[in-house]
């Protein structure tokens, strides 16, 4: 968990190239990185969300941060530096609601595997491993997808996603603003 002081920044909207495209490996372990997470969870917490990935605060690094319960309500609180998305053999899918800060204001029936995990290195460079299960497997996806430079959106069908699109691009930014 980060301890140092955050600054929330304004989340990036779908339709910036920043989310849509695969974000850069991280390569340098320092001070610049670690504000990158605390401002990261403050731009999460700003906007009510349970994950974030640097894209999203238009930032292009492969890092994220969950602070979002698994199936048996335990928080997990983390952040993850160049992760990779661990699916199991059986991809049985559970079908749930799912938003996100970068779309305002909708949310789709999505499938995802019920459990996942990632692997990937702290701020420090030392290895990571989340597990998660619940909600917070659906939030480890999430996430390593929009580093991938995917969107929840844009795994539905083009006539659904159009219409939410449109209805999002009407709804009021989240966190903080410009």
């Amino acid at each position: 968990m980060q301890t140092r002081a955050g600054t929330p920044r304004p989340i990036t909207r779908y339709g910036n190239p920043v989310l849509h495209r695969r974000c850069a490996e991280v390569t340098v372990f320092d001070d610049a990185l670690e504000q990158l997470i605390a401002d990261m969870f403050a731009s999460m917490a700003a906007a009510e969300g349970v994950g974030l990935a640097a894209n999203q605060i238009g930032v292009d690094a492969r890092v994220f941060v969950v602070d979002c319960p698994d199936e048996t309500e335990t928080h997990v609180v983390a952040h993850v530096v160049n992760p990779v998305l661990h699916l199991p053999d059986d991809r049985g899918l559970e079908v749930d609601s799912e938003g996100c800060l970068s779309v305002p204001g909708v949310r789709a029936d999505v499938g995802r595997p019920v459990t996942s995990y990632v692997t990937g290195v702290d701020m420090h460079g030392e290895p990571v491993r989340i597990d998660g299960t619940g909600l917070l497997a659906r939030c480890l996806q999430h996430e390593t997808d929009h580093l991938d430079g995917l969107l929840y959106v844009d795994r539905l069908p083009v006539k659904q996603r159009k219409k939410l699109l449109s209805r999002s691009a009407e709804a009021p930014a989240v966190g903080v603003s410009d």
